[in-house]
Formats: C-alpha cells, sequence, structure tokens
C-alpha cells in the first residue's frame, strides 16, 4: 500500500492518529540516530532515508535515478513496517540485531529488511536506534557495494545481456521432430 504523498509530513497528517504516533516515533528514533550524510524524504511511497545522490551519484542499482535507500516506515493494510536495509545487507549486523532484539522479550516479525509491527510496544526501539547509528551512510555504501557486485545497470556484463537475450529470441525455432524421427528422440533421450 503505497502512499501517493509527496512529504513526510503530507504523509504523516494523511494516517489515523494512533498509526501517527507509532509512525512518529519511530521516525523520530530514525532522526537522533542517522549519520548527517544521509537524507530524509518519501521514497517507494513510504517515509524514506537514503544516501542522496551528492553523496553517492551512482544511486540505486535498481533503478539509478533513486538515491542509496537505507531504511524506511510505512503505514500497510494490516500493519507497519520498519525497513532496514542494512540489517538485511550485513551479516554481522543481522545477527547483531537478532540476538539483541530476543534479549528485550519482544517478538520479533521480521521479513529480509522488513520489521513488522501493529503497535509500537513490539518495537525495541533501543536496539533499531543502534543498528541506525551503527551504519553512517559511507559504511552503509561499502556494504551495498560489496552485495551488488556485478548487478549495477551500468556494469557492461549486465548491458550486453539484453542483447543477448533478444539475438536468443531472434533464432529460429527448432524443427517439429517429424514421425520418423520421434523412435530415435525417445531413444536418445532414453540414454
Amino acid at each position: 500500500m503505497q502512499s501517493k504523498a509527496r512529504t513526510v509530513s503530507e504523509y504523516l497528517a494523511g494516517l489515523p492518529a494512533d498509526r501517527r504516533a507509532a509512525v512518529a516515533a519511530v521516525r523520530e528514533v530514525f532522526l537522533k540516530n542517522l549519520d548527517k550524510d544521509y537524507e530524509e524524504g518519501m521514497q517507494y511511497g513510504m517515509i524514506g532515508y537514503c544516501v542522496p545522490h551528492r553523496i553517492y551519484p551512482a544511486g540505486y542499482h535498481c533503478d539509478p535515478k533513486q538515491p542509496l535507500p537505507f531504511g524506511g516506515i510505512a503505514s500497510q493494510k494490516n500493519h507497519m513496517s520498519l525497513h532496514m536495509m542494512s540489517v538485511y545487507g550485513d551479516s554481522p549486523l543481522k545477527e547483531w540485531f537478532v540476538r539483541e532484539w530476543k534479549k528485550t522479550g519482544k517478538r520479533l516479525d521480521m521479513g529480509k529488511a522488513c520489521i513488522r509491527f501493529k503497535k509500537l510496544d513490539d518495537l525495541a526501539l533501543g536496539v533499531i536506534g543502534e543498528a541506525i547509528r551503527r551504519v553512517p551512510a559511507r559504511k552503509w555504501i561499502e556494504i551495498y557495494e560489496k552485495a551488488t557486485v556485478g548487478r549495477r545497470k551500468e556494469t557492461p556484463a549486465r548491458a550486453e545481456k539484453p542483447a543477448a537475450t533478444s539475438a536468443a529470441k531472434k533464432r529460429k525455432p527448432a524443427a517439429p521432430i517429424r514421425a520418423t524421427d520421434r523412435g530415435a528422440a525417445a531413444r536418445r533421450s532414453a540414454r
């Protein structure tokens, strides 16, 4: 459920009061712990935190016009979610994160980078804040680049792939097997 809001204020204003309070509290944790090189804004229909193009000109490999995402907060239909790309992209950080979360006694409802919650009390805000603080923008860029080697759109290998795929599509389809060839084909596949 993506919002059409263009600003963070507009996004928050469009939420029901209980969700607005929860999202605002998580937002405060982000803002208090974020490195100065990150920026807040709307990205992918949610409140997003990213490394802007002025710091990382290459942008996001899936869409280089987008700044590099770091995290986000969203209000979905059945839950709210917190997106922490660094926890997904860095195994030691993820191990630390899961271990510290468990120590709080709170249930962790987590996908790859997404932590789902119904109310603010479901979250271990101290653990979230520390996870954000542990990954300044320059470190996030290093983690991200290691994880996406060879997957960026501007790499030559990536650029050549569509051309090869197009050429493959232009090949003539294999000739249909004639009735007299079926027995030989069956014997070959049985070997």
